[in-house]
């Protein structure tokens, strides 16, 4: 992870991105089986499981935010199971390695509260999937914070995911890109980077974060509070 600052004389690089699926070979049909392979898979099928299906195409409306929880309820029929996996934010958690923790005790404080859990088998096993991503140089360059509210409206899905979701794996404490260049120039932009901190990227479709983004720097920019 990188922890310097950006020069202010150093333009913005827009990239877009594509997430490639991978199969990993790995399968679970009960819940035990599902708790031994989150625990030693690879990291990025964690990644995928949770983060991948913003960028993917969607053909319905997900239940839930991850596919571990989706699988619960739809496979497995564990709902109260399946309930408590949705409600799992990977923003609140320090890196991917917290987040797998937290999903194995959720699952072996099930599987220590009812028999039945180990046995049951779902209709469809869940098939570990990791993801890879392919990143491409859009050729813009943004030389100031100024052109943000300008410039977002018009980015693309996977613009917004590679910047916005993915940055946080990249950069020390969490930040997004746009944040992380913003505290690089000497003008603290402080109510901007507030603003972009406030949006929680795990609820919400990568066009409403855009959408978010857009008032956000409009705002800021409205007030001279950048």
């Amino acid at each position: 992870m990188s922890n310097n600052k950006y020069s202010p004389a150093e333009p913005f690089a827009l990239k877009d991105c594509a997430l490639i699926a991978i199969a990993t070979g790995r399968k679970a049909v009960n819940l035990t089986e599902l708790r031994d392979h989150i625990r030693d898979v690879n990291i990025d099928s964690i990644y995928h499981h949770f983060w991948g299906g913003l960028l993917g195409a969607r053909f319905e409306e997900r239940e839930f935010n991850n596919d571990i929880a989706t699988w619960c309820r739809r496979q497995l029929r564990e709902p109260a199971l399946a309930e408590q996996l949705a409600v799992i934010d990977p923003v609140e958690h320090k890196d991917l390695e917290d987040l797998r923790r937290e999903l194995l005790e959720i699952i072996d404080d099930r599987l220590d509260e009812s028999e039945t859990a180990h046995w049951l088998q779902a209709s469809r096993p869940f098939e570990f999937i990791r993801t890879q991503l392919v990143i491409f140089d859009t050729g813009t360059r943004l030389a100031r914070p100024e052109a943000l509210a300008e410039v977002i409206p018009e980015l693309s899905t996977g613009t917004i995911f590679y910047h916005f979701i993915d940055a946080r794996r990249r950069i020390q404490g969490g930040l997004d890109d746009f944040s992380y260049w913003l505290t690089g120039f000497e003008k603290p932009y402080t109510a901007l980077i507030r603003g972009l901190a406030g949006i929680d990227p795990f609820f919400s479709s990568l066009s409403q974060i855009r959408e978010k983004m857009t008032k956000i720097c409009l705002e800021c920019r409205d007030r001279g509070e950048e």
